[in-house]
């Protein structure tokens, strides 16, 4: 076991799914967790679950992510703090045509994945390079790899997710900073339950992942350093199948699996 006493590792969507499986990891390598969710009363059974097991310090902070600055809040909220590991995690599905969709809540999503994420990663990450040390983690998805119709704004949000997050890995060779995106197929966790009631997310059985596996999965990675995770053999191999055909016939695959699910 890995001693990680003295350091702490802020996650973001800490309440459940993903998130608290890689909590769990984090607890049991004694990081002390700084845990951010929108879900105030979800935070506190989580806390208690995890310190059922582990002998840690846990923070938590009931945030919406999905508001315009509000990394710059929790920023402030934590200045004192040396955060040695990101965990960039929440974020949510919007199921639908682009032009029938809620702009608002296609804001939201777009503010959580994009703005928030990279926002937090710029306050905190000149820290980690000046101290030479730090791990970030950052939640893309197989989506990332093409065009999603139906899904439209999920789809683009998470391969803006996988191109920056590879794009600092690289400027930050040399720095003893290391930046992971992982990058998951079909899981099974809250997610399903807001993107929407005719979404495919809701329907797919086939490949779908346990979380506790694609956590330890991601995790490991990020602890080796890696740039890029895909856990799953199938996952592999759909992730590279995009570069094989033209992007219209992907995205016409993709519409077509959409299209289906929603019928089921």
């Amino acid at each position: 076991m890995a001693n990680h006493k003295s350091k702490t590792a802020l996650v973001t969507g800490a309440a459940s799914g993903l998130g608290l499986e890689l909590a769990f990891l984090l607890a049991k390598d004694g990081y002390n967790l700084i845990l951010i969710d929108i879900d105030a009363q979800k935070l506190d059974v989580a806390k208690h679950k995890i310190l059922h097991n582990h002998k840690i310090e846990i923070t938590l902070l009931e945030k919406d992510l999905s508001k315009v600055n509000i990394a710059q809040e929790i920023y402030n909220d934590l200045m004192s703090t040396e955060i040695d590991v990101i965990v960039n995690n929440a974020g949510f599905g919007l199921f639908g045509t682009f032009h029938e969709t809620d702009w608002e809540r296609g804001l939201q999503m777009l503010n959580l994945h994009i703005l928030t994420t990279t926002h937090l990663i710029k306050l905190f990450l000149p820290h980690m390079v000046e101290r030479g040390s730090g791990k970030i983690l950052n939640l893309s998805s197989l989506a990332a790899f093409q065009p999603g119709p139906l899904m439209a704004l999920y789809y683009a949000s998470k391969a803006y997710i996988l191109s920056f997050s590879e794009a600092i890995s690289n400027e930050l060779k040399g720095t003893g900073v290391t930046v992971t995106v992982l990058c998951p197929g079909p899981t099974k966790t809250d997610f399903q339950s807001v993107v929407s009631e005719d979404s495919s997310e809701n329907k797919i059985s086939f490949n779908m992942a346990c979380p506790k596996q694609v956590a330890a999965y991601g995790y490991k990675a990020m602890q080796k350093g890696k740039v890029l995770s895909i856990p799953g053999g199938i996952n592999k191999v759909l992730s590279f199948l995009p570069r094989l055909l033209t992007r219209k016939r992907a995205t016409k695959i993709v519409r077509k699996i959409q299209d289906k699910n929603r019928e089921v």
